[in-house]
């Protein structure tokens, strides 16, 4: 079996609006070439035979290969880019369909929504250069590199100790599934999607969670602050969260740098295959803090908790597993 490795990095990922009425960070696409370069490196390294990587208007793969040689091919899928999500989505489709051993995602949130809705069972290696990543890891991609290599070498033990799924939210209309998030879905009260991210709490009508997130930034943080969260969240479930006047108003980080009051009415848990109907609107509904679908008055909408995400990678249990096996060692081990 061949040992591909699919690539899709996002050159639009970390420059949306919240870097005006926030503060978050700039990944500008030198950056993400340089990511990019040192997981090349890394698989190139550790013998993986083959990468498929998503083209872009940028050239992100194209670039990193610039400056280094690896002794594998680099390979395209074929796709008419749109610089849209579009491509992401169609790339994650054709690197599963081809049959690569994971997929090392180069971008936020929002990246990886997409490509999880179309990679099936193919193991996501996230590596965070979006805005408030809560989903991706902020790793070092050399690191990222060995930890996918590992995947796709079958590296015993890697597999059972460092893959692992994870929940998703559904959006269910009229009994059909027609989107997901990884992290959050917020109902927000606006009629259009206009800039698409979200950063005025005093908007914001009900949060869902697929977690019990802690310790993060964005939408998520909202019910991450709460001293009483233990009372609900026991990490089997995730969280709805009515907002709006009638509460408490905790403090928190809903974009980097933007710390708001935020009016918490209640607190639920969510439990897998529950769902939960949307009856604020009109209004748009946010998936992992962009604005997506909006709802007239008259649609019939619900966010169910789901246990079919996607399967992701934990680059440090990879690397552990990875050390035990042997992985970095050549030569049989002196025993005394």
């Amino acid at each position: 079996m061949s040992t591909l490795v699919g690539i899709i990095a996002n050159p639009a990922s970390g420059k949306d609006i919240r870097r005006l009425v926030a503060h978050g960070s700039v990944f500008d696409n030198n950056e993400k070439v340089n990511i990019i370069r040192r997981v090349l490196l890394a698989l190139d390294a550790f013998g993986v035979e083959g990468v498929l990587a998503m083209p872009d208007i940028y050239g992100l793969v194209v670039r990193a290969l610039d400056q280094v040689q690896v002794s594998f091919p680099v390979e395209f899928v074929e796709i008419e880019v749109t610089s849209t999500a579009a491509d992401s989505r169609q790339a994650a489709a054709l690197m599963a369909q081809a049959g690569v051993r994971c997929i090392v995602t180069v971008g936020g949130d929002g990246t990886n929504r997409v490509v999880a809705r179309a990679c099936g069972n193919v193991p996501l290696v996230p590596i965070s250069t979006g805005t408030n990543n809560v989903f991706p890891t902020m790793v070092e991609s050399t690191l990222a590199g060995i930890a996918a290599a590992a995947v796709a070498l079958g590296v015993e033990g890697v597999w059972e100790q460092a893959v692992r799924r994870t929940r998703c939210l559904e959006i269910v209309r009229d009994g059909q599934v027609v989107d997901m998030a990884l992290v959050d879905v917020v109902v927000y009260d606006e009629r259009f999607v206009a800039t698409r991210a979200i950063w005025e709490a005093a908007k914001m009508r009900a949060l869902f969670l697929s977690h019990p997130y802690r310790g993060t930034v964005g939408a998520s943080a909202i019910a991450a602050y709460l001293p009483s969260l233990e009372q609900v969240a026991d990490g089997s479930a995730g969280l709805y969260v009515e907002l709006g006047p009638g509460g408490v108003r905790v403090t928190v980080p809903i974009a980097p740098g933007l710390i708001v009051p935020v009016p918490v009415r209640a607190v639920h848990r969510l439990p897998v295959g529950h769902a939960v109907a949307v009856t604020h609107t009109p209004s748009v509904l946010a998936l992992d803090g962009e604005r997506e679908i909006p709802l007239r008055p008259q649609d019939q909408v619900a966010v169910r908790l789901a246990a079919s995400g996607p399967q992701v990678v934990d680059i440090e249990a990879a690397l552990q597993a990875a050390i035990q096996a042997g992985f970095f060692v050549q030569g049989a081990w002196p025993v005394e």
